[in-house]
């Protein structure tokens, strides 16, 4: 009897370097590809961090079509999906997949293996998405870090596991099931054709080696000191990739180590290092999507103004650094790094908004959307999590600006209304007089909105919000 395997797919769309895969067709004598579409992380009006997702899924459905290979794509319950597999192949013991350490994942994958286990299957997870799993890097006594440089010192000793290139479609020709009737769902519902400015042209592990080579080559060996000036647009562009799995993290590090020795080199390292932590920490913290790390902070008195966060969303907010970034992502469905820190800040501590909103917003908008790197970034900028900046630290959104986009070309890019406003003047367009104002085609107020805040004023207010919510005991909650 041939030995029958399932492999499960989720965020791990491509042939190359794929443990799960790689390890079904070494020990398999036929495979059956299958992705199942989950209710529970599915939106009924698609977002544009779904549409981006379903493109690559559909992309990855497609490029194995073109091959004669099917993946079988279901859209039901998962034990259904699985019972109807052994149903239609008593012969299939093996499920193979690239578990996942965290958040709703985590359970669903658990509760996975126990039902396997009632259909005589073995499962077979394979720690993939990340260089080091949460549970790999450990401080002497055992305990998980909390701070990142300590973390970064021990992870950056460990061997990585070199990139698997053994799959290819000869070999998935040659084993792969795709005769079957089962798991023939389409996913046009899924994907919201105007949120193509997002996704259309740049889905597919061929770009993403791409964008890979690129970046090497034109961006890696000034990456620390151009990866925080958004008008250089010098950072590598792969989360989107690696979010979706159209490339391993695995051949993204070789590449990079191989590359020459630079200070660029090092810094994007670190990065790719920053993704194993933010993994490590959602795993030690699996509320943390909606609770504080820093259990000190759960009684901030959030102003959450409905209005004010609206503006900021739209970037209408009379901060034009801020505004730039927020045009940025809604016309892109992706933001500079640096930027998301300083519109992460503006909104928790100018706006003195609870973070969650400004993370669920996140969720909504980007294309790279990761949730323990975006989770544990909105809790570092908001001071409620592990490692994070100093609650009394408030960026002030116009000295980042001025340092950040010094001739303010990032700015005019995203807000044309301020196109005509010189270096000087562009950071604070609202000091303009009124006589400057109208030679600039810019009437502050009317055509491009006033400051809905005065920084110095809510910084002063969100530290002191900061305060209370230290001093305020258990005790004082539960009487």
């Amino acid at each position: 009897m041939k030995k029958t395997s399932v492999v499960w797919f989720r965020r791990d769309l491509r042939l190359e370097d794929n443990l799960a895969l790689t390890h079904a067709l070494e020990n398999s004598d036929q495979v059956m590809m299958v992705f199942n579409v989950d209710s529970q992380q599915i939106r009924d009006k698609p977002t544009v961090s779904q549409s981006a997702f379903f493109a690559s899924v559909n992309h990855f459905k497609n490029e194995l079509q073109n091959k004669q290979i099917k993946i079988h794509i279901f859209r039901e319950e998962l034990n259904s999906v699985f019972q109807k597999i052994k149903t239609h192949l008593p012969e299939w013991h093996d499920l193979y997949f690239n578990f996942d350490e965290r958040g709703y994942g985590r359970k669903r994958d658990q509760d996975v293996v126990s039902y396997c286990e009632q259909l005589g299957v073995d499962a077979h997870p394979f720690m993939d998405f990340n260089l080091h799993g949460s549970k790999e890097i450990k401080k002497q006594d055992g305990s998980g870090y909390q701070v990142f440089t300590p973390y970064y010192k021990r992870w950056i000793q460990m061997p990585k596991q070199n990139p698997i290139h053994k799959v290819t479609y000869d070999d998935l020709m040659e084993k792969a099931i795709f005769d079957s009737e089962l798991g023939n769902e389409r996913m046009d519902d899924l994907i919201d054709n105007e949120h193509e400015f997002a996704f259309k042209n740049r889905v597919g592990s061929q770009h993403a080696q791409i964008r890979l080579r690129q970046f090497i080559q034109d961006d890696l060996e000034h990456y620390d000191t151009d990866r925080d000036f958004p008008h250089k647009n010098n950072t590598s562009h792969l989360s989107r990739y690696l979010r979706t799995g159209e490339i391993s993290i695995r051949t993204v590090f070789e590449a990079v180590r191989q590359a020459p020795d630079s200070n660029g080199q090092h810094t994007f390292i670190q990065e790719l290092c920053w993704r194993d932590y933010y993994n490590m920490i959602y795993t030690m913290n699996p509320k943390q999507r909606n609770e504080p790390i820093r259990s000190e902070f759960t009684h901030v008195a959030w102003l959450n103004n409905q209005d004010d966060f609206k503006k900021w969303q739209l970037g209408e907010t009379g901060f034009p650094i801020i505004d730039a970034a927020m045009r940025q992502l809604n016309l892109t469905g992706w933001m500079h790094n640096r930027l998301r820190m300083i519109v992460a800040s503006f909104l928790t501590k100018d706006l003195l908004i609870d973070w969650r909103w400004g993370e669920k917003y996140f969720q909504e908008k980007l294309i790279d959307y990761d949730p323990a790197s975006n989770i544990g970034g909105w809790q570092w900028a908001a001071s409620t999590g592990t490692d994070s900046v100093p609650y009394f630290r408030v960026f002030n959104p116009t000295i980042q600006s001025k340092k950040f986009d010094k001739n303010g070309n990032f700015i005019k890019k995203y807000v044309p209304e301020l196109k005509k406003v010189d270096a000087q003047n562009i950071h604070e367009p609202n000091k303009l007089k009124q006589s400057d104002q109208e030679k600039l085609d810019i009437i502050i107020g009317d055509t491009y909105p006033k400051p809905i805040v005065n920084h110095a004023s809510a910084r002063i207010r969100a530290i002191e919000a900061y305060k209370k919510s230290k001093s305020i005991k258990k005790s004082d909650v539960l009487s």
